[in-house]
């Protein structure tokens, strides 16, 4: 039994006894261990997955699965970071349930999936790197209308990519997606996975709760952060009482979510402390924004207004061309390791490891993440542009990566997410539809 369990498995998921449960910090068991000396390319434990090195591909939509299975192209997209030297690279996103995927094209984890996606964590393996599966249900930012079944949130709200109503979720609603989380971590498990990342973040459906914004409720998930908290602290002790020991559990949480309403990074540290005194976690990702309120807090650097309106449907596209729809896409200034400050809030008042994301492109980041005691580092655009770059940093033919952090990646994820400037020689292939 880990730190934290009260002997419940996941068939009772009614949260009982979780409110006020945070126990001292000696009592953490987070089942990981590193070497005294660390460097971002030194070897490290987590869970009971050995990594190659302390870098990992963080999970951005990678647009190759039009027909929502695993495809070749999309086992490209992996092997590129995972042969340019990746110590672990995120398979995203990967849908619990048919109403929880963002769009109908994505990935639902299933006995369906399961073939294509085992094959996808076979060739990863066999370039020497480990695979995360991004495991969540998107809840508000679920686009109902393409995915042919109603959103669900903590609280009824207008969606504004269907253009219709986002139902509250009831409590048959949130014991079946609990459910379905274990019935996927089984899945993956099966495939292969080494890790499985639960997506606490970004107005997704676990994070739509946390954000007293968005959750407005008065039962038991509303209220104090401790009710907010109790889908989240829910969704992983059943998933680790699942999985146990066959795989590493991590979350992505928010150091804030960047909107008024949403979670702030005080809330953000108190929701941590609870994930941590919890133990069912071996590490959380430190992430920001939200794809439903303010998505450029998270991606600094320019904003491609028109390229976005470009990609999206004509009704939505109507819509950005509004001063209300011009302002949803907020500019933020770039700089280097942007979520650096807020997340060594994190790192002093939590045990836990932690993983470092947000603008990280030089090697003198990567390791002073590491001094200032950081456990990995995440990157997203970075390696988008240079699948290769872990390689490169490692034999010390550059110090930094080249993106530019024009944001132009961003609207490619509806038609094969990829950088603008690649040249036909680094291109990844995208799927025919």
């Amino acid at each position: 039994m880990r730190a934290g369990d009260s002997g419940t498995t996941h068939r009772d998921l009614r949260g009982a006894g979780i409110e006020g449960c945070i126990k001292p910090r000696s009592r953490i068991r987070t089942r990981y261990s590193s070497e005294v000396t660390r460097t971002v390319f030194s070897p490290v434990d987590l869970g009971p997955v050995r990594l190659r090195n302390r870098t990992v591909k963080a999970a951005t939509f990678e647009g190759r699965t039009p027909a929502g299975e695993v495809t070749d192209e999309l086992i490209d997209y992996h092997l590129a970071p995972a042969r340019g030297g990746i110590g672990l690279t995120t398979v995203a996103y990967l849908a619990v349930a048919p109403e929880g995927r963002t769009h109908a094209e994505q990935v639902v984890i299933g006995p369906r999936t399961l073939p294509g996606l085992a094959r996808l964590t076979d060739a990863v393996h066999a370039e020497g790197a480990a695979v995360a599966g991004q495991v969540g249900h998107a809840g508000p930012v679920a686009n109902g209308r393409s995915n042919g079944v109603r959103a669900i949130s903590a609280s009824r709200m207008p969606s504004p990519l269907s253009m219709q109503m986002i139902k509250a979720a009831s409590e048959r609603d949130l014991t079946r997606v609990t459910r379905a989380y274990v019935d996927a971590a089984r899945v993956l498990v099966r495939a292969r996975f080494d890790v499985l990342e639960l997506h606490m973040a970004h107005s997704y459906l676990i994070s739509s709760f946390l954000a007293p914004g968005l959750n407005r409720r008065k039962d038991r998930w509303g209220g104090p952060l401790e009710r907010r908290a109790r889908l989240a602290r829910q969704v992983a002790r059943a998933v680790r009482e699942e999985v146990g020991d066959a795989v590493a559990l991590t979350a992505k949480v928010s150091v804030s979510d960047g909107f008024r309403g949403g979670v702030t990074t005080e809330e953000g540290v108190a929701f941590a402390q609870l994930l941590e005194a919890d133990g069912h976690l071996d590490a959380l990702q430190l992430s920001g924004g939200s794809s439903l309120m303010n998505p450029m807090y998270l991606f600094r650097g320019e904003t491609p207004v028109a390229e976005f309106a470009e990609a999206m449907p004509t009704i939505v596209k109507w819509g950005m061309r509004t001063p209300v729809g011009r302002g949803f896409l907020k500019r933020y200034a770039f700089e280097e390791a942007y979520f650096k400050e807020k997340a060594l809030l994190f790192r002093r008042e939590l045990s836990m490891p932690l993983m470092l994301l947000g603008g990280i492109n030089r090697l003198d980041t990567m390791e002073q993440a590491m001094a200032d005691g950081f456990d990995l580092v995440a990157m997203g655009r970075a390696v988008l542009r240079e699948p290769d770059l872990v390689n490169r940093l490692q034999a010390g033919t550059a110090a930094e990566g080249i993106c530019t952090h024009c944001n132009r990646c961003m609207p490619t994820i509806y038609t094969g997410t990829r950088c603008v400037e690649w040249t036909a020689e680094e291109a990844i292939p995208i799927p025919r539809n």
